[in-house]
Parts: C-alpha cells; sequence; structure tokens
C-alpha cells in the first residue's frame, strides 16, 4: 500500500515483502491495545497467516513489535509508532535496498567489472535508503510522506 510508492524501485519480491511488513505495522498502530491477532490482520490485509507469523517473528526479534499470548493475545508495537522507522521495519524482514542488479560481494555488474553508472546506481539505493531510515511509521500512517524528499542544493 503506502510502501509501493516509497520503494517502487525495488525488486517486485522485496517490494511485495516490505510493503506487507509496513502495511500490516499500519493495521497494527492502529489498534494497539489490546493486542491484535494475525488472523485480523490476514483478513484485512488479506494475507496467509503463516506468512504474517514469519514477518512478525522478524519484527519481533528486531524489537519492533511486542506479543501476547492467551485469549485476547496478539502483536502491538514495541515503542511508538512515531519511533519506529519505516528503514528498521525492511531491515526486520531481512530485505535489502538496492536499485543496482550487482550481488553485493559479487565480482561486478557486467563480466565482472563494475559498469560506468554502477557508482549511480549505488548512491540512489543509499538516498533510499536514508529516506526510508527518516521516515517513521507514524509519517505513512498519518500521511506525511508526500513533500518529504528536498531538492539537492545548488552547485
Amino acid at each position: 500500500m503506502a510502501m509501493a510508492e516509497l520503494a517502487i524501485r525495488m525488486r517486485d519480491r522485496e517490494l511485495s515483502k516490505v510493503s506487507h511488513a509496513v502495511t500490516t505495522g499500519e493495521e497494527e498502530a492502529c489498534l494497539t491495545e489490546p493486542p491484535v491477532s494475525l488472523s485480523d490482520i490476514a483478513q484485512a490485509q488479506q494475507l496467509s497467516v503463516a506468512y504474517l507469523e514469519q514477518l512478525f517473528a522478524r519484527m519481533r526479534r528486531a524489537g519492533l513489535v511486542a506479543s501476547a499470548r492467551g485469549a485476547g493475545g496478539g502483536y502491538r508495537l514495541s515503542r511508538p509508532a512515531a519511533r519506529i522507522s519505516i528503514g528498521a521495519i525492511i531491515a526486520a524482514v531481512e530485505e535489502p535496498i538496492s536499485a543496482t542488479r550487482c550481488e553485493v560481494g559479487g565480482t561486478g555488474c557486467v563480466a565482472g567489472r563494475k559498469c560506468l553508472t554502477h557508482d549511480l546506481w549505488h548512491e540512489l539505493g543509499e538516498q533510499i535508503r536514508l529516506f526510508l531510515t527518516e521516515t517513521s511509521l507514524a509519517d505513512v500512517i498519518e500521511g506525511r510522506v508526500r513533500g518529504r524528499a528536498a531538492p539537492p542544493l545548488a552547485l
């Protein structure tokens, strides 16, 4: 949903996982007390509970969500949405932010050599990472993302 616009240049597989992690976080942030069950989130987001279990286990290990067991159990944010960055969510679900085709630690872009535009795409990936690190889940939920990108300083 909202993450799709932020991560438009990411590979489809990454975009899907990141989008689901963020939109389920949005779903949860709206109802932090009592905890929200994964079945409720699954129904609202039209995702499988098994898939959400994987995402929430990763987000729990990263300290982004806390779980409550038993009747009325589920998940809630472990801290206010304003203190959870989209970058932290992406890192928690273990998806790299990259605008290049190059593999981390690989031999190079083309035929084992770094292509001429490699640094350009690498820096774009870094800018995306910085933007997502500075954007909170609360910013997304409250519609405060549009207009945040700043033009570069004049040379």
